[in-house]
Order: C-alpha cells, then structure tokens, then sequence
C-alpha cells in the first residue's frame, strides 16, 4: 500500500520535476539574461546623462542672464529656449542623418534624415543615441548666445540657430565622431582624441560665437573714444552662480554619459570632471586675483567652466593628475584670453564665451593627446593639432558668412534706440522686472 502511494505521487511529481529540469540555467542562458540586464542598464544609463546634458540648458540660460543687464533677460532666456526648441527639430529632420548617416567621403552622411532610414532597421538603440546627441547639438548652439548678446535681433539669431544645427555643427561631429553610428568621420579615422567634444562641441560653438561677435560689433558704450574697455556689470550674480553650479552638475552627464555605456568608467571620468573643474575655478581665483588686484566672481565662475570645458577631450585617456593640471591651465588660460579679446582684438563678448569655449576647448583638446596616459606621441599630438585648426577654419568661416548673409537680408543687430531701451520690450514686448526697471531708468 506504502509502495502505491510512493508510486503515485512520484507520477504526479514527475511533470514538475522534468519542468524544473528543462529550465535548470545554461551557460547560454545565463548569458543572454546577463547580457541583457547590460543593455538595460546602457539605455538608462545613456537616457539620464542626456536628461543632466538637457538641464544644461538652464544653466547657460542663468550665467547669460546673469553676467547681462535686466532689460535684456526675456531675449536671453528666450534664446535659450529657442535654441533647443527649434534646434531639436531641425536635427531630428536634417543635423543627425550629415553628422551619422552613411557616408562614402568621409566628410558627411547622407541619410538618416527625418530618422527615416534608419528606423527601418527596428533599432530602439537609435532613440537614446538620438536623445543623447541632439543635447549635445543644442549645447553647441546655444554656446553662442552669450557672446552676442544684448544686440542681436530675435530672428538673425533663430536663422543662425537653425544652420550650425542643421550644417556647421553635424559636419565636422561627423569628421570626429561619425563612427559612433552609421558615419565615418576622416578625422576620427586618424585617431583623433576627442570623448566628449572639447573640440566637436565646445570649440565649434565658440568659434562661431567669435564670428559672430565680430560682426555684430560691440555694444553701445562698451569702448571708450581712446578705444579702452568699459566694464557693463551683469545685473544679477547669483544667477551667474547658479548657472554654474548647474552646468558644473550637468556636465557629469556630459562627460560620463559619453560612454553610452554602464561601465565602471563612469567612475574615473566623473572625478576627472570635478578635478578639472575644481582646479580651474581656483586658478582663475588666483590670476584674476593678480592681475585685476581682486578675486573677481566670475572670473572664478569662468574658470570653472574653462576646467570643464577643457578635460571633456580627454576626460577618459589622461589621468586624475592631468586632470587637475588641465583644469588649472584653463583657469589661468580663460582669465588672459578674456582680457585679450577684449583689450588688445576689441571685441564685445559679454560673458567670455569666446574664451571658456572657444580658446579652452582647443586647450583641453590639445591637452589630451599631450597628456595622453598611454604615452606621449608627436604623431598624436599632430593629429589634435590638425582636428583643432579644422575645426576652427570650418567653424570660423562659415559662421562668419552665415551672420554677413543674415545682415544684408533679415538683419543681425537692433537698432541703437532698441539696444538703449532693451531686448526685453523691443522683440518680446514685455519685460523681466518691470517694478525694477522703471526705478533704474
């Protein structure tokens, strides 16, 4: 009777036991769930380091505004909203297909507009790549607002916006970065060192901010009669300040979130950001603090930014040591080149775009093939040097005829009775401290 009923259960046992059996983990199986978990955490990781580089956009917005007078804040803020806005759809339809579509010359893609050939392929990797791109696009973009503003007309600047999205900016990210998905840049293809675009981002927006900046002019009362610079204060420094800190913030999604990856990476690039930014915040302190006589705050806020600016070539090739020193050159580097540009080239960029961007972004990259922790090699260093002139000739060149063609056709700058009254009511019609601004005139 015992003997049956064993018999019994085990019959009805059986079918659990063969099920447990055929689902006993493989090697294979392990490895696809492992594999798996991976790309999940790739796309999360990759999403929200374009969520930081997207809240970048603030902080460009608040240093802007910041470090400019009152009656100009809606314009800025208005920039910098347009500049996103308008530049997401302009590299959604055109930018993402020339800087990563397919290519033959290795100079830009040629599909991929719209996304619409390269959907076909069913990749959802396409959407986060995309994300994580068109903020890094925008940034280039926006880069430019500071250096132009107080002067410039709304629609001259929604033209430019749209071109160095659609072309100046995604032709030479393809030259450097196209392999990343579907391109092949020449310049990556001789070993170029640029992880997240000291170069690529930061130089292009701030060569086209000096092309821009020329043309303009600078603004009404900026130089004396003798030629001498006149200091126009920002009318709010902790804007300027939180706009810092926020940037200083986002940039740990711009230079870690350059991986695309959830590696262990992320660990060394971050400290590598912070030491840049830290070294470079102290040492503008410091030449500021020498050559003005004062520790000037936003010398100090540029400097920061110079650091950044400056590690994000190569914030994964050097180590945590080139980082400080990279950091701290910038910092000493943003404080002269803001005073030679405007001392000794007279040129109005009110919130040393120019020099942060422009100047400490051809550091930075130089600085990563320099301090390269694989070794130092001329034929390196050679290449970072071609990369920076090209970018600066193609960017330069461009953006200078882009803003010639927008003042002889829709127009670049407002008119003097405008620029004296403010952006704020002139293009917007309204404006940012009214209560404020009325006891101020």
């Amino acid at each position: 009777m015992k003997n049956s009923k064993k018999v019994i259960l085990f019959l009805f046992a059986l079918p659990v036991l063969l099920t447990a059996q055929s689902s006993t983990p493989t090697l294979e199986s392990n490895a696809e769930k492992i594999a798996e978990v991976q790309t999940h955490a790739d796309y999360v990781w990759t999403m929200v380091a374009a969520f930081l580089v997207f809240f970048m956009q603030a902080g460009f917005a608040m240093v802007e505004a910041g470090l400019t007078r009152a009656k100009n804040t809606v314009n800025i803020l208005m920039k910098n909203l347009m500049d996103f806005s308008v530049g997401s759809l302009i590299f959604w339809a055109i930018g993402f297909g020339i800087m990563f579509g397919t290519t033959t010359t290795g100079f830009f893609g040629t599909d991929g507009f719209f996304l619409s050939d390269f959907t076909k392929d069913g990749d959802p990797w396409l959407f986060a790549f995309w994300l994580f791109q068109v903020v890094f696009a925008t940034t280039a973009a926006t880069i430019v607002s500071g250096a132009m503003a107080e002067r410039t007309k709304f629609i001259g600047y929604i033209a430019y916006s749209a071109v160095i999205t659609a072309i100046i900016y995604p032709v030479f990210g393809s030259w450097a970065w196209g392999s990343l998905y579907h391109g092949s840049g020449w310049l990556e293809g001789l070993g170029f060192i640029d992880f997240a675009g000291s170069t690529v981002v930061h130089s292009v927006g701030g060569w086209a901010a000096l092309a821009g900046a020329i043309v303009l002019g600078p603004r009404i009362g900026k130089f004396d009669r003798n030629g001498r610079a006149k200091a126009i204060p920002g009318h709010n420094i902790t804007l300027a300040a939180l706009g810092t800190f926020i940037l200083w913030f986002g940039w740990f999604g711009f230079n870690p979130g350059s991986t695309t990856a959830a590696i262990t990476d992320i660990a060394s690039i971050a400290v590598n950001t912070n030491l840049a930014a830290a070294g470079g915040a102290v040492a503008a302190m410091l030449t500021a603090w020498a050559v003005i006589k004062k520790p000037e705050a936003t010398m100090a806020f540029n400097g920061a930014l110079a650091g950044l600016v400056g590690i994000t070539a190569g914030c994964a090739n050097v180590s945590a040591l080139s980082s400080v020193i990279i950091g701290l050159t910038s910092g000493v580097i943003v404080v002269l080149s803001v005073i030679f540009v405007e001392r000794t080239l007279k040129i109005d960029d009110p919130v040393g775009a120019i020099s942060v961007h422009g100047v400490c972004g051809a550091w930075g990259t130089l600085m990563a093939g320099v301090l390269d922790i694989n070794g130092f090699s001329l034929s390196v260093v050679g290449v970072q040097l071609l990369g920076i002139v090209s970018a600066f000739v193609w960017t330069f060149t461009t953006a200078f005829i882009l803003f010639k063609l927008i003042q002889k056709t829709i127009g670049l700058r407002v008119s003097p009775e405008e620029e004296l009254e403010g952006l704020d009511v002139g293009e917007h019609g309204l404006e940012c401290y009214p209560e404020f601004e009325k006891v101020s005139k």
